[in-house]
């Protein structure tokens, strides 16, 4: 379940702070005194590990509902959560007493002998030893080894091509669309004064070959064109495609796997975003599509893994 989902709601309600990082494990290495660097804002991180679009969105309502000065978001549009039902999740046993206003319902947490011994205790010790507490910008981050070889550890690859799929049927562009509309778009369009940074995450050249081996490309970009027209369509929205920065994507020494990127993208990704590269329009977002099939559809994918043999 991870320490997130005990931890987010509390720096919700009780940390000063006028921006947020959210998202799932592709943000948990964003750093909050970066982003306040770049854009001038005092920001907290709260980030869920495998969380579903609809967690993210309801941890976010409850923080903007408490916070009237939270007015700038980033936010990771997991690029394959997109064809998932609008209330996907991967857990069960949710701490959801935590995120009501009701004390009484808490114990189950207050007497906990985990939180007790490797919380309460943990950070009596610190302040004993005078030690710093963990900071915002090391809070749920992480530090693993990238490349092929570790990608290949969890990835196990169809030997046959299948064939490529049209595109998506009519219950998964109705899935995706509730996903879209309730999970983002009702939230967005409640805070016209918010500022949401949405933007999909750069995942490597081996999440685009298992999309081409397995036959299923097509649909991840009619889900995708779908998505984007939906959120242009929100004004205080401004949404981010980084899956033309080829050199990142295909340098397979920034990924752990086949989607997780090493630290330094994320303060890449945070760079690009404060400087508008990467900002999807009106007016280019169907050129922005059309440059993306046309690469990934015409990757000589093979040349990935004989490269890695001929070593």
């Amino acid at each position: 379940m991870y320490d997130e989902r005990y931890t987010n709601d509390g720096i919700s309600r009780h940390f000063d702070y006028n921006a947020m990082i959210t998202g799932t494990s592709m943000a948990q290495n964003f750093k909050p005194s970066e982003m306040d660097q770049l854009f001038g804002t005092q920001s907290v991180k709260e980030t869920f590990s495998g969380a579903g679009y609809q967690e993210l969105s309801q941890n976010l309502e409850r923080a903007l509902k408490r916070n009237s000065n939270l007015k700038t978001v980033i936010w990771t549009i997991d690029y394959n959560g997109l064809i998932r039902e609008k209330d996907w999740t991967q857990y069960e046993g949710y701490p959801t007493y935590l995120y009501d206003d009701n004390p009484w319902n808490d114990t189950q947490y207050i007497f906990n002998k985990s939180v007790f011994y490797h919380g309460v205790l943990t950070n009596i010790a610190k302040t004993i030893l005078q030690q710093p507490s963990t900071s915002m910008d090391e809070y749920s981050s992480w530090d693993k080894p990238t490349g092929l070889q570790y990608i290949m550890e969890s990835y196990d690859r169809w030997e046959e091509k299948a064939p490529m799929q049209s595109g998506l049927s009519p219950k998964e562009r109705e899935m995706v669309i509730t996903n879209i509309r309730e999970n983002i778009v009702e939230l967005v369009k409640q805070y016209p004064d918010t500022t949401f940074y949405l933007f999909y995450t750069p995942y490597s050249i081996c999440f685009w070959d298992f999309q081409n081996q397995e036959g299923l490309m097509m649909r991840q970009f009619e889900a995708e064109q779908i998505a984007t027209e939906m959120l242009l369509d929100c004004a205080n929205v401004k949404l981010y495609n980084f899956y033309d920065k080829y050199d990142i994507i295909c340098n397979l020494d920034n990924y752990r796997d086949r989607e997780h990127y090493a630290p330094e993208i994320n303060s890449e990704i945070l760079q690009w975003i404060q400087a508008g590269d990467g900002l999807i329009t009106r007016d280019n977002y169907m050129s922005k599509l059309e440059q993306e099939k046309e690469f990934y559809l015409n990757y000589d994918y093979d040349s990935i893994y004989q490269a890695n043999v001929e070593q």
